[in-house]
């Protein structure tokens, strides 16, 4: 509520939790990339932004969905060992790309020691990237995921509880104990293909096993090619010549049988000649002479 004539509304970003306007305005102004951040429970994204006149730039991007695609990492890409394979692939990208140095922009995000942030800060300076930052926000345990494995003991491997929390690893074939391992081949493959090596024949086959499999699952649809028939120009022409219509044939429509009179209308339209032929013609009457008037003064004749 406003408590004064001096208050002012925040920014709908603002309201929202989106964009620290005050931070943002400090790190656009260095004129040096941001390390964007975002990390959800079950991805996390990182991008190197530089800001432009009309707009944000990306030089370099990396999602955890690339590390199943790519790398074959079977845990899942949600987790810290995963924030931290995508930080080492995009600061590879980055450094390909010639960036030397980028500041942390982590948004609204609370600063936790230890989070996924911090896991993600971390593999971009291990990939060579200059990014400023403390030590004491980055627990190098949590990186490899050395605490999922203590975790996983400490449930043991035939309660429930461990088959519910752990479901994705085992159907993945990948037991939760021995994540340090498979985290150390997944970052080899990582640097490897970033100088320009293959891929060991194992995991080659791997990625490559599941593009074989979808392609025959669905195999492509043929099409039925229909046989052309060719016609001669006399029978052309004599399918576009109109046919001539048969003549329909006259059905003879029943005579309507007539309709019956009231007898009183016979009877009047009878009697009408009778009385025409009874009547005698009348004889024109004889014109009297008239009598001459005399002149005036005169008399009668």
């Amino acid at each position: 509520m406003a408590k004064n004539s001096s208050y002012r509304v925040k920014l709908r970003r603002r309201r929202e939790g989106k964009t620290d306007y005050q931070a943002r305005k400090a790190l656009v102004t260095s004129r040096k990339p941001r390390l964007v951040t975002r990390a959800s429970l079950k991805n996390v994204e990182v991008q190197i932004i530089i800001a432009k006149p009309h707009g944000d730039l990306v030089l370099a991007a990396a999602n955890s969905r690339e590390l199943i695609k790519t790398y074959r990492w079977k845990a899942p890409t949600g987790n810290i060992p995963a924030a931290y394979l995508t930080g080492l692939l995009c600061g590879l990208k980055a450094k390909a790309a010639g960036i030397k140095e980028a500041i942390l922009d982590i948004g609204l995000v609370s600063p936790t020691k230890g989070s996924k942030i911090f896991a993600v800060l971390s593999g971009v300076v291990d990939a060579g990237v200059a990014v400023p930052h403390s030590e004491e926000k980055i627990v190098k345990e949590r990186m490899k995921g050395e605490h999922i494995a203590k975790y996983a003991k400490s449930l043991g491997t035939g309660s429930e509880e461990y088959t519910a929390k752990f479901s994705q690893y085992t159907a993945q074939g990948v037991a939760p104990e021995k994540i340090a391992e498979h985290f150390t081949k997944v970052k080899a493959n990582i640097i490897a293909v970033s100088k320009g090596e293959k891929l060991p024949e194992e995991v080659a086959e791997e990625v490559a096993a599941p593009k074989v499999a979808a392609k025959e699952k669905a195999p492509a649809k043929v099409k039925e090619e229909k046989p052309v028939e060719v016609t001669p120009v006399k029978e052309k022409v004599a399918a576009k010549a109109p046919k001539e219509k048969a003549p329909k044939a006259k059905v003879p429509k029943e005579k309507a049988a007539p309709k019956e009179t009231a007898p009183k209308e016979k009877a009047v339209k009878e009697k009408v000649p009778e009385a025409a032929t009874e009547a005698e013609p009348k004889a024109p009457k004889e014109k009297e002479p008239k009598e001459k008037v005399a002149k005036k003064g005169g008399k009668k004749a």
